[in-house]
């Protein structure tokens, strides 16, 4: 079975294990039709919403739900486990996105979201489904707990402490740093008050481990400044900021510089801050995503704790970076020509291609069903005599005009 239509499976069993702390039912109005019997009609299956040739979605309705079912998704194999899980709290975005660089080697941590102190029950469902092996990194603990959060019993946990939301990022980067102490850093600076922009860091930071902080359009925040002389090691960082300078101002790039080599990337609007950051590569930095054959997770600008809960998504299987969408019903152009660039192509044989996969986050209600099959049209692979088959056609009410 190919690994598009698996993964699907797998989405479907997780987000059936993980649900409200109910069985969900095909006869159940208020759930949506994952399978259903043969006498009801072909739509209840719950395709192409669920699925299509090129793309899976996960319709989680909350950011609890989706990390749930995407940690689920991950880690479906009991013989391979995570070494830990993330726990942080779903009330800031903040820390949400800095944590999602824990999914990457060498914590292996995907993250599941605490309602203050309480595990709501697809967390809990996810974290016994998962059974963690335990971090060497973080001191073989099972459990990362950012901030004041649940603290599931029976699992061994370590505590990243900090008396405000940027003092966790602080602490999320220093425990990144304690546990590659010979590796020049990376960083990623994100805007602290525009959620969109910061988004697409949640992705690329999933694969690579590379700490995220945050910054003001014309400050630097004390917390951010002490971690950012923290991470000074025997060469100096690579600052990369993420986001135009009506985000993060010149004066602000000015003082940055003290801390290391300086670098922009990203757009003017949320949308094609996330496809330049997509194609941006610069040395080991950057996704460089300008040929087939890539994973690729869309999803609804203004949802920055989704952002972190599908981060995993990008930190295995098929790598690859967030797209945003900035409606339901409407494609945007810009993005239509990013997929076109990376669309893949065959000569005499498509099995001899590559191919390219999109992960859809959200219900129908932030991402069209027409507009995951225009997403899934301009993934597949296609004749390379026949370019430009998927240029906009003036019918489709999907595009942008």
């Amino acid at each position: 079975m190919s690994s598009p239509r698996l993964a699907a499976l797998l989405v479907v069993a997780a987000l059936v294990t993980v649900g409200c702390g109910r069985e969900v039912r095909s006869d159940d109005p208020s759930q949506p039709a994952l399978l259903a019997p043969p006498s009801q009609e072909k739509k209840a299956l719950g395709f192409p919403e669920t699925a299509t040739k090129n793309t899976t979605r996960v319709p989680g309705d909350d950011p609890t739900q989706t990390a749930a079912a995407v940690a689920r998704a991950v880690f479906p194999d009991p013989a391979r486990k995570p070494s830990a899980v993330t726990i942080v709290d779903s009330g800031d975005w903040r820390v949400a996105l800095a944590a999602s660089a824990l999914m990457a080697k060498p914590f292996n941590a995907p993250l599941l979201f605490s309602d203050g102190t309480s595990l709501p029950g697809p967390s809990k469902s996810a974290l016994d489904a998962l059974a963690p092996t335990g971090a060497k990194a973080a001191g073989n603990a099972q459990v990362i707990r950012v901030g004041d959060v649940a603290r599931p019993s029976g699992y061994k946990s370590t505590d990243l402490a900090g008396g405000s939301p940027l003092a966790l990022t602080r602490a999320i980067a220093g425990l990144i740093r304690s546990a590659r102490p010979g590796v020049a850093s990376k960083i990623i600076i994100a805007s602290s008050e525009d959620p969109s922009f910061a988004m697409p860091a949640a992705a690329y930071v999933a694969k690579t481990g590379d700490p995220i902080l945050f910054v003001s359009k014309d400050d630097i925040p004390p917390e951010t400044r002490a971690a950012l002389a923290a991470l000074k090691g025997l060469a100096k960082p690579r600052i990369f900021l993420l986001g135009p300078s009506k985000l993060i101002s010149p004066e602000v790039t000015k003082e940055l510089k003290r801390f290391g080599i300086v670098r922009r990337t990203g757009g003017q609007d949320p949308v094609t801050n996330a496809i330049e950051f997509a194609r941006y590569h610069n040395g080991e930095f950057g996704w460089g995503v300008v040929t087939p054959g890539h994973g690729m997770v869309f999803m609804r600008t203004g949802r920055p704790l989704y952002a972190a809960a599908a981060a995993p998504l990008s930190g295995a299987g098929s790598y690859g970076p967030l797209l945003l969408l900035d409606d339901a019903v409407r494609f945007p152009p810009r993005l239509q020509s990013q997929l076109l660039d990376t669309q893949p192509a065959y000569r005499t044989n498509p099995v001899a291609g590559v191919y390219n996969h999109g992960w859809i986050i959200g219900t129908p209600d932030s991402i069209s069903v027409p507009v995951q099959a225009r997403i899934d049209a301009l993934l597949e692979i296609a004749p390379e005599q026949l370019p430009g088959n998927l240029d906009t056609d003036p019918t489709d009410p999907t595009a942008q005009r």
